[in-house]
């Protein structure tokens, strides 16, 4: 892939995590929407599960700690800048709802399976029994 540009919006297809144990878990279920935005240096990406439960108890601001800690458990977005070497995407991350990745680097191995097709993995927790591999596949959005 190396000359092979990823500039442009994705459309997620899957998301699974692969465990050293030989478990497959798919984080959002099987059903799940979303994109990753590449251009000028810049990325953000952001995943659902599909369909997403609307709050009952309140707004905002104001639902119940359970549903707002359910939203949580349903989505994932984060933003910054990315460079990529033609086999590795690096994103540098600005901004996330997980605030632990805020200030990293997270690197996804780019593996190209069709003319407007991607894959992206990485290893997350190495070294520790939830050791396992990321695998989210995507497709270029339609112009």
């Amino acid at each position: 892939m190396k000359n092979e540009s990823i500039e442009g919006r994705w459309n997620i297809v899957s998301w699974r995590q692969e465990y050293d144990d030989g478990r497959k878990v798919f984080p959002f279920g099987e059903q799940i929407e979303g994109f990753i935005q590449y251009g000028e240096g810049n990325m953000f990406c952001v995943l659902s599960k599909k369909p997403r439960r609307a709050f009952t108890t309140g707004g905002q601001w104001d639902a119940a700690d359970s549903e707002k800690a359910a939203a949580y458990n349903e989505y994932l977005t984060y933003a910054g800048r990315y460079e990529f070497d033609g086999e590795t995407v690096s994103h540098l991350i600005d901004l996330c709802i997980f605030p632990n990745w805020q200030g990293s680097v997270q690197r996804r191995k780019v593996m190209r399976t069709g003319p407007d097709e991607m894959t992206l993995v990485a290893r997350i927790e190495d070294g520790t029994p939830e050791a396992r591999t990321a695998v989210l596949a995507w497709r270029r959005a339609c112009a």
